[in-house]
């Protein structure tokens, strides 16, 4: 029975604390596991963007750390998209920070919502917050969404009572090569 008990526990240790986790940590955790990898993405939504259609997407989970990673997003040449995703209290906040080719800020950026709560282990809710709302009244309602599973990720927006939507997948089968640094990094 001692033998036996020596093959289970860790077996066990190891499911109690998968058990413990709340399902944002879950999803914390599956997305640090993409810490420093790159991704081609295909637009789904909406078909025929003049912005993003045609254009090589890619996505660089570039910079992680206990409580924040950066991903900066890539349309083509334009490098000047970044989410910026932060785990505090159980909640994922997500503010797109946008640059230009000088690296200086826009002056649309750092908008975005926190999630109500925990989410799913393979869904984060971002409704907008007050400071989106304050920046872009239109946006008020916003909602993103981020999808993640061991095949996708997928970057999602709808803006309520309006036709404004967009999604974006990227296919986390196959690695692609990293790109350059994001507008206004230094490396």
């Amino acid at each position: 029975m001692k033998y036996l008990m020596l093959l289970i526990l860790p077996f066990y240790s190891s499911f109690a604390q998968a058990q413990e986790q709340t399902e944002a940590e879950m999803f914390w955790a599956s997305l640090q596991q993409l810490c420093g990898k790159s991704y081609n993405g295909t637009l789904v939504l909406p078909k025929n963007d003049e912005q993003f259609s045609g254009k090589t997407l890619v996505m660089h989970v570039r910079s992680c750390s206990e409580n924040t990673i950066k991903i900066p997003f890539f349309v083509g040449e334009d490098r000047s998209r970044t989410w910026v995703l932060s785990f505090k209290n159980n909640r994922i906040q997500l503010k797109h920070d946008h640059r230009h080719e000088d690296g200086s800020e826009d002056q649309i950026t750092m908008y975005g919502g926190t999630t109500s709560n925990a989410g799913q282990s393979v869904l984060q809710i971002f409704p907008a917050d007050e400071e989106t709302k304050k920046m872009i009244p239109a946006a008020s309602s916003n909602v993103w969404w981020i999808t993640l599973t061991d095949k996708q990720f997928g970057y999602n927006l709808r803006r309520l009572g309006t036709d404004r939507v967009f999604q974006v997948i990227f296919d986390l089968s196959k690695e692609v090569e990293t790109p350059d640094a994001p507008w206004g990094w230094k490396d």
